[in-house]
């Protein structure tokens, strides 16, 4: 077999598993948001917390959550990484430094996942655990939350209550992160994952020096690092590492992992507003870019030039022989077009043109299918923007789901999609003019400005991956990269939860022979086209500098 069918193969069989989870899992979210009973455990939790998980919030008091919670997320995880030499279990690790303990403590509080250091040389079992770990379920859960609370301003009307930001982050966690990670997990395990809280080990002679591992709860936190779009591997290979990715079946099942929440909530979505169809429309333009991607990644990391490549079949540089070039591809598009992150290749070493679909995928808002939670009122701010272009169109006031989309709902839309490509471009423009943050680069020309138009659209628009060409462990990187992290996160949040409840506090227009049907193909054409056309004007002059520049050159 092929390398090419081999890789083909493998999409098809990827696409069967998604579609075979689509209505399950998406059915099943919608019951655990819309149901009014608590379980016993998240009682006690609510109890602990000091929550009433009955009361309704309008959208000011869900962002206080929403901000207050993660606020003390960022302080524990910072602190915990300033104290790791005191703690147990640290494996003789020293204490963080104060820059890169920010970093990190901002990277897995906004499900970014960033990692400017070394994990299996930097942080101990607490850190990872108790800390990491632990990030990786309720970061999640918080997107999820977020996308819910829109979803239930689209299906509510004369109210401003968008529901409980309390009960909404327990029940994902509870009832559908901490469930879902077990299984992954323990089928990890069976593959050949590692999974214990053993200390270092020398395993041998290498290159002249001693070789040493240490272990780790590594398969109970690589499943929720798929599972929630998180990314942040144990390994500084991450899932390129054979302790967390060992074979080609695991390979493809983390693939699985890291999308199945993400298209399935557009279910969730059409359930709870009552018309399956609209969740079918947005699955659909998902999917189209998705699949549309993955296909052209293939064919420029096959289309080889030069004998070493032929005799390869593909542009090996970077990827492991054991996955191969066809499942590197779908891999490198899937956790770029989520916010997860996660690599099983070097994406600097993928073609000029392969590493630029990386950061296109990223720059497009991680909408395809995106990131858990993120990626849904992502998609759903797109629609509205698409809804309004047509009604430009024809002259007629816009409409959404039976909403009018008026001044203030599109204000919102538009601060939403204007606030991270001005971080991208403001950070990455400020790195290039300054005189030591270049000297970080590996590479100079075309492709060194890639590696840092790279590090801040994948924080910006908390992915987490990176070009691996770019020394980011400075304290210029450390620093402004946490904070394109945080305003990438939480400024978008602001607007999608005003949007929110402005529309939950509107009546109902009746549908008429004038209003655009959403559930139509033409609407999928639609707003796939207005994706793409609005990513393009905000990123092509960047995109022109780096990976086209370096495309066209080879």
């Amino acid at each position: 077999m092929g390398p090419v069918l081999a890789g083909v193969l493998q999409l098809l069989a990827l696409i069967g598993a998604l579609a075979l989870a689509y209505i399950p899992l998406g059915n099943y979210m919608a019951r655990v948001y819309s149901s009014d009973k608590h379980l016993r455990v998240e009682k006690w939790i609510y109890k602990g917390i000091g929550a009433n998980p009955d009361t309704e919030m309008r959208w000011p008091a869900y962002l206080r959550g929403v901000l207050a919670f993660s606020a003390v997320g960022v302080l524990f995880l910072y602190l915990l990484q300033r104290l790791q030499g005191i703690l147990p279990g640290s494996l003789g690790f020293s204490s963080v430094n104060p820059a890169q303990s920010f970093n990190t403590a901002a990277s897995f509080v906004t499900n970014t996942n960033w990692q400017s250091y070394y994990g299996e040389q930097t942080m101990g079992h607490v850190v990872q655990t108790a800390g990491l770990a632990v990030q990786n379920f309720v970061s999640a859960a918080v997107g999820i939350a977020v996308a819910v609370a829109l979803v239930r301003g689209f299906a509510r009307s004369r109210t401003g209550e968008l529901g409980n930001f309390w009960a909404d982050l327990v029940r994902g966690v509870m009832r559908i992160l901490i469930p879902g990670s077990i299984i992954a997990a323990l089928v990890l395990v069976a593959c050949g994952a590692i999974q214990n809280f053993s200390g270092i080990h020398e395993v041998g002679q290498f290159m002249g020096g001693h070789q040493q591992w240490n272990g780790g709860a590594v398969a109970s936190q690589e499943a929720i690092k798929e599972f929630g779009t998180n990314g942040g591997g144990y390994f500084n290979a991450n899932s390129a590492h054979p302790f967390e990715n060992p074979t080609p079946f695991t390979n493809l099942f983390e693939i699985f992992l890291l999308l199945v929440i993400p298209f399935a909530l557009t279910r969730t979505f059409g359930v709870m507003v009552g018309s399956v169809k609209q969740g079918y429309a947005i699955l659909a333009t998902m999917a189209t870019i998705w699949v549309g991607f993955v296909a052209l990644m293939m064919w420029t990391e096959f289309a080889h030039h030069g004998s070493a490549l032929q005799a390869a079949g593909g542009a090996m540089e970077g990827k492991e022989s054991r996955i191969g070039v066809g499942a590197s591809s779908i891999f490198a598009v899937s956790t770029t077009l989520t916010s997860t992150g996660a690599v099983d290749s070097f994406h600097s070493s993928f073609t000029g043109l392969g590493g630029g679909i990386t950061i296109l995928g990223m720059q497009l808002g991680e909408i395809a299918p995106g990131g858990t939670g993120s990626g849904l009122y992502g998609m759903l701010i797109m629609a509205v923007i698409a809804v309004f272009i047509a009604g430009l169109m024809v002259g007629r006031t816009p409409e959404y789901l039976g909403k009018k989309i008026g001044t203030r709902e599109m204000k919102l839309a538009a601060c939403y999609i204007l606030i991270t490509p001005a971080l991208v471009l403001i950070f990455a423009a400020a790195s290039m003019a300054l005189p030591t943050p270049p000297h970080s680069m590996l590479n100079s020309g075309a492709h060194g400005f890639s590696e840092v138009l790279y590090a801040f659209t994948s924080a910006a628009n908390n992915n987490g991956s990176a070009f691996a060409g770019l020394n980011a462990n400075t304290d210029w990187f450390n620093t402004m990269t946490g904070l394109a992290m945080v305003l990438g996160r939480f400024l978008p949040m602001v607007f999608v939860l005003a949007l929110a409840g402005s529309l939950a506090e509107q009546k109902p227009v009746p549908v008429t022979a004038g209003t655009l049907r959403t559930e139509k193909p033409l609407f999928t054409g639609l707003l796939v086209g207005a994706i793409l056309i609005i990513t393009g004007l905000t990123y092509f002059p960047a995109l022109a500098l780096g990976p086209l520049a370096e495309g066209l050159a080879s």
